[in-house]
């Protein structure tokens, strides 16, 4: 039987996303699998990319890139976006990982543990991580890869956008022979002249349109589903939930649904919450609680063990998150460990 809520991973709509990317940025795609790969299980998607062709992936933190070498084995190379901080030099080398590096000082650590492969973040404009451009080192050995970020990406108007293009290609250009990254999600979409020679997209393999809407380019990835506890009538003038956060005004027909704040579901999904229940959408109910929330169903046929669709084919990821008045990447990475991961494809 299934948990009260899973999480269902599509691997094979994520290969389509891959591909769809590859295609529309005609280089090499390098996909972003941080934050274990935004909460749908790093392991089982890199493998899966890896599979359509991916050779190149990048983590946030040096434990992540332990994981994902102990569970890819030793053919990708796996790039560390936090770069060489203060005594991870040995363990980066002990798991063959190659750091972004941001600082003079990370260059040194890195460098003083017998250096090898590594990146280099130049920072054009973000003013995140990475050297300022006029602060950027010498080229060095090891050094195989040149990145920076997009701020804007997801606002193609920004004029933002062509600054930073043009400040990279600038920096870059200080650096022959090395691989030069730069589109994200958003990114790839911009056109051509941001593609350089790999692109390192996120959010759009796991389902999360370019510009933070629904895009017909991009298949839905996850779908989070929760199962009917109980279906209960309450009458005109009654509460339900916390706080009466919400008053019935007329009979209604409410389901208490196996999910809640403990497993990702944001509180600020009421109001404006939606799910997708027995063919239809309906709206979520009262204050989201701890393990369960409450969807109005009156009028259709909805019995306990039914699903609920919090977000998937047929509530886009995007507009989910809209409704709670957030991103497709804190929705993602919000949904907790008590969510069983169940792979398909």
């Amino acid at each position: 039987m299934p948990a009260p809520a899973t999480l269902t991973v599509d691997l094979n709509a994520l290969a389509a996303n891959f591909h769809t990317l590859e295609a529309a940025g005609g280089v090499a795609v390098h996909p972003v699998v941080k934050a274990d790969s935004y909460g749908l299980g790093a392991a089982a998607c890199a493998a899966r990319l890896m599979a359509e062709g991916a050779r190149t992936f990048f983590v946030a933190r040096t434990s992540e890139g332990e994981r994902l070498r102990a569970a890819l084995g030793a053919a990708p190379a796996i790039y560390v976006l936090d770069g060489c901080l203060t005594g991870r030099a040995a363990r980066l080398r002990s798991a063959d990982l190659r750091p972004v590096l941001n600082t003079g000082a990370q260059q040194s650590e890195w460098q003083a543990a017998g250096g090898g492969p590594c990146g280099l973040q130049i920072d054009t404009g973000m003013n995140r991580l990475g050297f300022r451009p006029e602060d950027a080192p010498e080229p060095f050995a090891g050094l195989d890869l040149v990145l920076s970020h997009l701020a804007c990406a997801d606002d193609p108007a920004e004029p933002m956008n062509a600054r930073q293009r043009d400040a990279f290609a600038a920096a870059a250009g200080h650096y022959p022979g090395t691989v030069r990254s730069f589109a994200n999600s958003g990114g790839v979409f911009l056109g051509p002249d941001y593609a350089f020679d790999a692109l390192r997209p996120g959010v759009c393999l796991y389902g999360g349109g370019p510009e933070g809407r629904p895009d017909d380019r991009i298949r839905p990835v996850a779908t989070l589903a929760a199962e009917v506890l109980q279906v209960r009538e309450v009458p005109a003038g009654e509460s339900v939930g916390y706080s009466r956060g919400f008053i019935a005004s007329r009979p209604a027909r409410i389901a208490t649904c196996a999910t809640g704040y403990a497993d990702g579901v944001l509180r600020s999904y009421s109001p404006r919450g939606l799910v997708f229940v027995a063919g239809e959408m309906r709206p979520i109910v009262g204050r989201v609680s701890m393990d369960v929330c409450a969807v109005d169903v009156s009028g259709l046929e909805v019995t306990v063990g039914d699903r609920v669709e919090l977000f998937g084919a047929n509530r886009m990821l995007d507009d989910a998150a809209n409704a709670a008045g957030t991103i497709a990447y804190e929705l993602l990475t919000s949904v907790t460990a008590r969510v069983p991961r169940v792979y398909a494809g």
